[in-house]
């Protein structure tokens, strides 16, 4: 049984719910490897594990959020220290591929021009040529045979929908700090109207990124295909995506929590917990629309 004493830590109940959500994780990886490799069943075996992982943690999280009224302060210094250490943990893993992207543009493109180990006459330039043959076109966009060729592609403008996203995403760090701050003040009516818009930013730039993926690929042929610069340039968005949405979601969840009443002045840390990883997830993508979009 679950300890509910307040002068003591919090220990929850034995669950099922690791096991349950460990066998989904499988179906997952097992469906989406079999898929790859054109086995029939991959991709009904992925589906199945999708579902079962949003069902459980549908679940998992209904109980933690029943549970949490009996948590004391120990509780919450563990949350926020393991917080505190899963954002330094997305930190290494943003640096892991900040740091890939400055190796190919300074140490490895040089290098293999100097040595011409691709091709003869291929040059130390980013974007890099590409795949052998492959054009980067400065004034003007490949039309449709150029594209499927994949012989000529084009940069997206960083000061069209990159730059909206820019503001989109600054705009929602100061909506989501406005909400947090109503939140202390007890003016829950407040917190909602903020947090909310904050959410609705996130989707928003959700929404233009999905934009920027179709032009990259039907307007402008740049692809993953397109050389070391197309790849990175998927690796590093397409990863904030996943984070920007991951992040929606829990702002959308602490949201209607909060319409229903949960959360006080003195405890929200599940706000907390979500305006920290919104503002990482900021940080991040300035630094991406310096790095990526504008140098």
């Amino acid at each position: 049984m679950a300890s509910h004493s307040q002068d003591h830590y919090f220990v929850p109940d034995s669950s099922v719910y690791p096991f349950a959500c460990s066998i989904a994780l499988f179906c997952i990886a097992m469906g989406g490897a079999s898929y790859l490799n054109g086995i029939s069943f991959g991709s009904g075996l992925m589906t199945v594990g999708f579902i079962g992982m949003g069902a459980l943690l549908f679940r998992w999280f209904g109980s933690v959020i029943k549970e949490s009224p009996e948590y004391n302060m120990d509780v919450d210094k563990s949350f926020r220290m393991g917080m505190s250490w899963f954002i330094f943990s997305e930190v290494m893993f943003f640096a892991a591929f900040f740091g890939a992207l400055y190796y190919l543009r300074n140490l490895a493109i040089p290098w293999l021009a100097e040595t011409e180990l691709l091709w003869p006459g291929f040059e130390a330039s980013w974007p890099s040529a590409g795949p052998i043959g492959a054009e980067l076109l400065t004034g003007g966009l490949p039309d449709s045979t150029e594209i499927m060729e994949g012989t000529k592609y084009a940069l997206i403008d960083p000061l069209h929908l990159p730059l909206l996203n820019t503001a989109i995403l600054l705009v929602s760090s100061v909506t989501l700090t406005i909400s947090h701050h109503a939140i202390r003040a007890n003016n829950r009516t407040q917190a909602i109207i903020w947090l909310a818009l904050t959410v609705l930013l996130g989707f928003i730039f959700l929404f233009y990124q999905a934009e920027e993926y179709i032009e990259a690929y039907q307007i402008l042929g740049l692809t993953m295909g397109t050389g070391v610069y197309g790849s990175t340039f998927f690796l590093l968005t397409g990863f904030h995506g996943f984070h920007v949405t991951l992040g929606a979601f829990i702002l959308l969840v602490v949201l209607l929590r909060m319409m229903k009443g949960h959360f006080s002045a003195e405890k929200h840390f599940a706000f907390e917990a979500g305006a920290w990883y919104w503002h990482f997830v900021d940080v991040v993508w300035v630094g991406l629309f310096i790095f990526v979009y504008i140098l």
